[in-house]
């Protein structure tokens, strides 16, 4: 499992991991996650997983969106997630109002199911 995380970029990476990867969903946000191919023997080798995040504008206002945003790339900083891992973390309306430990709750058990 790796510790950095890097930002998904690119429509195309977007759609494989949608398209390819598990989804967990929960009442504030629904989680995919597409696997590489092969494993790697360590932690270490191979690439960090990329996470990007989808937030639109039903949640709410600008403002809101990137809060929520924020609150969401800080939640997945601490998350264990697998090496090369490709990950898009998409906020549902009721993410506007949700807490930060309602938002981590939610979002650890979608990785928990995910990942598993």
């Amino acid at each position: 499992m790796a510790r950095v995380v890097d930002r998904l970029s690119g429509s195309a990476r977007f759609a494989l991991a949608i398209r390819t990867g598990r989804r967990a969903g929960s009442s504030t946000l629904v989680v995919h996650l597409a696997r590489p191919d092969s494993e790697p023997t360590s932690p270490d080798a191979g690439p960090p997983p990329r996470v990007g995040f989808v937030v639109s504008r039903a949640v709410g206002n600008a403002v809101t969106r990137n809060r929520v945003k924020r609150r969401l790339r800080e939640l997945v900083r601490a998350e264990e997630l697998p090496t090369g891992a490709l990950v898009v973390v998409r906020a549902l309306p009721p993410a506007a109002t949700a807490s930060y430990m309602e938002l981590r709750r939610d979002l650890a058990r979608c990785l928990s199911r995910v990942t598993s």
